[in-house]
Parts: C-alpha cells; structure tokens; sequence
C-alpha cells in the first residue's frame, strides 16, 4: 500500500480513462483554434489581488474558496480560481492590447478552489478557455458562445441547454441593484447574507438554499432595468446566434459566480448531472480591463470543464474507452524481439501507433496482451517468419488473418486502419 495519496478533491486520470481526457480537451479547443484563437500558457499563481479586483471580494470564489498563501518573499499569493483575470493581465502586461483588436486567445489547465469536493466539483478542476478582448461587437458575442455549442455538438453531447439572458451595463445596473436592494432588504435574511446584500445584491440570487430561494419568487429581474443600448446589443447578439444555428432558453434571473459579468452571459447545464449540472459558461466583461490597470476595452470568454464534460459524456454512455494503439507486435524468439524492436520504430515513424510484448513472453501471453490493449492489428512474428520475409497480421476484432510482405507492410496496416479494402 502506497505511504501517499492523491489530496482530497482531485481527480486523477489514468489510462484508460486518461485518453478519454484528452479527447475531450481537443474537441474543446478545436473550435476556438479554428477560429482563429491563439494559445496563452498562464501562471497557475498570481498576486492575490489580481483576483480579489478581478473576480470580486463578495464572491465565494475570493471569499471562501481560493487557495492564498505567503510566499517565501512575504507577498500575497493565490493558486488560480478562474482564468479570464490572469488572461487580462497578461494581455496589458504585454501590451496585446496595442495592436490588432480584437485579441483572441484560449488557453487549457488546472484550476483551484477550496471547496467541499462532490461528484463533478473537484479543488483541482480542468478547463478550456477563451477570451476576446477589444470589441463591442455583439457578432463577437455570439462566435463564443457558438465556439463553446460547437465544442459540445462535436463530442456528441445531447442533454445539454444553453441558458441566456444580459445583466446589463454600468448605465442600467445601478437602478437595478438599488431596486434588489430594496428588495432584499424586506426578506427575512441572515446577517451574512444580509452583508452580501449590501457588498453585492446580485450574490444573493446566487444563495441555493430553500429558504433563501422560496423568497426570492418575486425579486425583481435584470431585463426590467435593460437601458437602450442593452436591449439593442442582447438582440442582436441573439439574431447573430440564431443565424450560427445556436438554441438557447431565456434565462432572466441566471447570476454567474464571478463578478466582472456584464451584459451577454451564458451557461451550459447537462440534464444527467445532477446538482452539478453546469458543464461550461462565460460572459462579456466590459469594465474588467480597465479595473486591472489596463484601457477601456470590453471582452468576451467562457471557461468550459473538461472534468463535467467528461462526465457528461459518461452519462449519457458516449465516453467509450480509447485504444492505446492501433497495432501490436508479437515477436516470437530472440532473432525475432529484435526484428520487431526496429519494425516498431518505422511503424511510428508512419504515424501508426505501435506497441509490442515485452520480456519474451510465449505466444498465447503475447496474444493476450495484445487484446488487453486496444489494438485492432496484430503483427506476429517467428523464426518462420523471418526466414520467408512475410509476416502474419491478424485482425483482433474479426479474427481473420493472412500473411503480408515485410517491403508492403507499412502500407497495408496504413489502408488497413484506414478501412480500406483488404
């Protein structure tokens, strides 16, 4: 038994499991690689007080759940909660923001919270991201949520719904927090909540409990307040979306984790999931850059888990174990390990994922281990073998085997995996 374990709350992916992950990280990016987005490598740490100006001091995230700690220098250090902060700071840091607009980045990685670990919420959980800094444009707004539909679609994803609603900007959100404010303020609330009515109303419709939720039925909406400009950019992002072919449900009273949010906000929620059901999400964040030090400039991103989309694939019985390996070598005898040893080399030379028995184990061993590991081709290869240049491939789904040219062999597993005639 191991004298270690994994910490509590992280997810660890082993084979074959693992390749399942990482196919659900590709599909997750391909799109917004597709369309142009470039890849950013982040610190996983940052100044603590990049997070709590960017992410919000009332929010859980900065208030119960980030990892802070004192660096060996004395400074105030925090693992990374979420990535569109350190993605804005890194953005002024390098002055992107100086040239061609918008800038569109993704980046893909471990992020950390604090919280009580369940199935789907993980203190290390996994992300794909993007964001796009430097336009208003409500065209803008719609290519990420497209990006993120289109990741989703593309894995298979079917029980799954897009929630939509705007919560407004600077010139309209004020009237609104002053009217959930007094709201609020007639409830019968905790003091806690009671502070973060006061620090932030909006958290307040984020609270999950019964009691806090049953009074919360006739709270006033964002939409009710929209200015001008609001309801002209949520429509037409919407006619951007329908015209990508993009579904969604109104949603007025979503409220995101994080504080920087304005008007277009979105999520994804998986129907199998439980309480956990959110697989993805983002929004526009107009005043963001500008509280970090850096211009004006608005910006657009979601985060999407590759942990709940992983999970969401389970569900509904679309995660199906990946091979290791498209073709296996079985040497049998000394002169014949050898021969394979170098065969295996050419065989990934030709992009062909290879594998071969170890350790000089019998044929039926070697056979077996063949099964075990995924591949469709097996290469078996004898003393016989070698002395007639021919080798046997034995097809391990269908059992059918022939003997092939040693010169040809490259190119017949080639048109084999590719399912090409026999």
């Amino acid at each position: 038994m191991s004298m270690f374990a994994a910490p509590k709350g992280v997810r660890e992916y082993l084979p074959p499991v693992s390749a399942q992950f990482l196919a659900v990280r590709e599909a997750l990016s391909a799109p917004a690689r597709n369309a142009g987005y470039g890849y950013v490598e982040l610190p996983v740490f940052e100044d603590l007080g990049l997070f709590v100006r960017g992410v919000g001091e009332s929010t859980d995230v900065v208030s119960k759940e980030m990892y802070a700690f004192e660096d060996r220098g004395g400074r105030q250090i925090a693992l990374r909660p979420e990535g569109t902060a350190g993605v804005v700071r890194s953005v002024i840091e390098h002055s992107l923001d100086r040239g061609p607009l918008p800038v569109k980045l993704w980046y893909a990685g471990p992020f950390f919270r604090a919280e009580r670990p369940q199935h789907g919420r993980y203190r290390q959980l996994q992300q794909v991201g993007v964001e796009a800094i430097g336009s208003e444009d409500p065209a803008l707004d719609a290519e990420v949520v497209a990006l993120a539909d289109e990741a989703f679609r593309s894995l298979g994803l079917e029980r799954y719904t897009l929630h939509l609603t705007s919560l407004g900007c600077s010139a309209c959100r004020p009237a609104y927090r002053e009217a959930l404010q007094r709201f609020l303020n007639g409830l019968d609330l905790d003091e806690p909540t009671r502070l973060r009515a006061a620090l932030n109303p909006l958290r307040v419709l984020d609270d999950k409990r019964e009691s806090v939720q049953r009074q919360l039925v006739d709270a006033p909406l964002m939409p009710q307040y929209w200015c001008a400009d609001c309801v002209e950019h949520y429509t037409a992002t919407r006619s951007f979306l329908a015209g990508l072919g993009v579904a969604w449900t109104e949603a007025p009273r979503m409220v995101r984790g994080l504080d920087y949010y304005t008007r277009t906000t979105f999520e994804f929620a998986h129907d199998l999931l439980g309480a956990q059901s959110g697989i993805g999400g983002g929004g526009r964040y107009d005043g963001l850059m500008q509280s970090l030090g850096g211009q004006e400039l608005s910006g657009i991103g979601f985060g999407l888990g590759t942990d709940r989309t992983l999970l969401a694939l389970q569900a509904e019985g679309k995660a199906e174990p990946a091979a290791r390996c498209d073709v296996f070598l079985v040497p049998v005898g000394e002169p014949a390990r050898a021969f394979c040893s170098r065969l295996a080399g050419r065989l990934r030379a030709s992009a062909i994922r290879t594998d071969m028995a170890f350790g000089g184990r019998a044929l039926k061993g070697a056979m077996k281990a063949a099964d075990r590991s995924g591949a469709r081709l097996a290469v078996i290869v004898g003393d016989q073998e070698l002395d007639s240049g021919e080798v046997v491939v034995k097809d391990l789904l269908g059992g059918e085997q022939r003997s092939v040219a040693v010169d040809l062999l490259v190119e017949d597993l080639q048109r084999q995996l590719q399912g090409g005639i026999r």
